[in-house]
């Protein structure tokens, strides 16, 4: 990885932090911080000591979204290039949704388009109070069209197209409300209580959390009777795991 993206793995909590590091372009997404992004994440992910994992930004804001720049330079490269653009920032969302590992989304600042959408497209979002989350893009001719993937399923479909046609933003109590956050943090508390957090997710079993985590975007789709016997099956493994074990036999040894 180059020097857009810092990855640190924390031994004693087993918490990886995935830190954004474009300050300059308040980590606007370009092609090569999607990339270390998909490389941190997968390494992350792959480490045997990390059991959460912590996307966050440098810099006073979280995301803008995508570089807006690029974009333009790249329509001259035609359609096969925008697309390979779009299906890399693409793969980037499918990826964090694939992962073994529980990824929260630590959002200060603003999380603008594209921004917005990549902290939806980690598992939980924890907010600083002053964090500000919006989809602009059809105010300057845009659409957030892969967004939109993840937000109806966040937010659901009336509040994700008033979201996505008036580009309003919105602060982090309104984006907690609407589905887009899990958690929101005092703007001078965020640090500690997103830690705080963190940590406490990263206590639980990885095993668990990773069976937890393939279940639930397994079922998106789903009939009921279909994800029924899914849970079904998933209950049968889970009772063979090493970590059930242990822990039923804690439980009932108290």
């Amino acid at each position: 990885m180059s020097d857009l993206v810092h990855l640190d793995v924390d031994d004693a909590t087993g918490v990886a932090w995935v830190v954004m590091n474009r300050p300059e372009r308040r980590n606007a997404l370009n092609r090569g911080l999607v990339r270390d992004l998909k490389q941190a994440f997968r390494e992350a992910d792959g480490d045997e000591r990390v059991s959460a994992a912590v996307l966050a930004g440098s810099g006073p804001d979280f995301c803008a979204g995508a570089d807006l720049a690029e974009i333009r330079e790249a329509v001259e490269e035609g359609i096969t290039a925008n697309l390979a653009d779009a299906e890399s920032m693409g793969e980037l969302f499918v990826l964090l949704r694939g992962l073994e590992t529980p990824v929260i989304a630590a959002v200060h600042g603003r999380a603008l388009a594209g921004g917005s959408g990549l902290a939806a497209a980690c598992d939980m979002v924890v907010a600083s109070s002053g964090a500000e989350f919006g989809f602009p893009e059809v105010t300057i001719g845009f659409v957030p069209a892969m967004v939109m993937a993840i937000l109806r399923r966040a937010v659901g479909e009336k509040q994700a197209f008033e979201l996505v046609t008036t580009g309003d933003r919105i602060d982090a109590e309104r984006a907690r409300e609407v589905g887009l956050v899990n958690r929101v943090y005092p703007a001078d508390d965020f640090d500690d209580r997103t830690e705080e957090f963190v940590e406490d997710v990263a206590s639980n079993s990885a095993t668990a959390m990773a069976l937890t985590k393939k279940l639930l975007y397994q079922m998106d789709g789903q009939s009921f009777q279909s994800a029924i016997q899914a849970g079904a099956e998933m209950n049968a493994l889970a009772r063979l795991t090493e970590d059930c074990q242990e822990g039923i036999a804690r439980f009932l040894d108290e």
